[in-house]
């Protein structure tokens, strides 16, 4: 976790001095600032800023490292259970699918007709999803 503490303020600097950068030379160039990169560079940095500062607390509060930080740590030491899913199924791409071409539909100026023919796959690809898990071959 300590890596990734460095790396997202590493990344928080690295935004920072890009936005100085950006500004003076849209300055120089443009004889005016350009807003939108400008603010969108610093509030990168703010965000990994953020989620270091985050991570920092995260680390000071646990006490103690992660077997992740640690040189002689094995793969098995920090591998907690996640939870079950189904490797071989199908359901989540149709679903994923479906979804997409639902937003594909409204980026289209809200073409209807392609949302038409696309919900009705958003729907089955859900219904097959949760279907499998609790009735399918992955019941529990």
């Amino acid at each position: 976790m300590k890596s990734n503490i460095i790396i997202f303020w590493s990344l928080a600097t690295y935004c920072w001095v890009l936005a100085v950068v950006y500004s003076v030379w849209n300055f120089i160039d443009h004889d005016s600032l350009e807003w939108v990169g400008t603010t969108a560079l610093i509030l990168s940095g703010a965000l990994s800023a953020m989620i270091a500062f985050y991570l920092g607390l995260v680390v000071k509060n646990q006490g103690g490292t992660l077997h992740e930080d640690l040189d002689d740590a094995d793969i098995d030491d920090g591998d907690p259970e996640i939870g079950h899913f189904a490797p071989w199924s199908w359901w989540p791409i149709v679903f994923a699918f479906g979804g997409s071409a639902v937003v594909f539909g409204f980026a289209l100026n809200g073409n209807f007709f392609v949302i038409f023919f696309a919900a009705p796959i958003l729907v089955v690809g859900a219904i097959g999803w949760v279907y499998e898990h609790y009735r399918g071959l992955h019941a529990r």
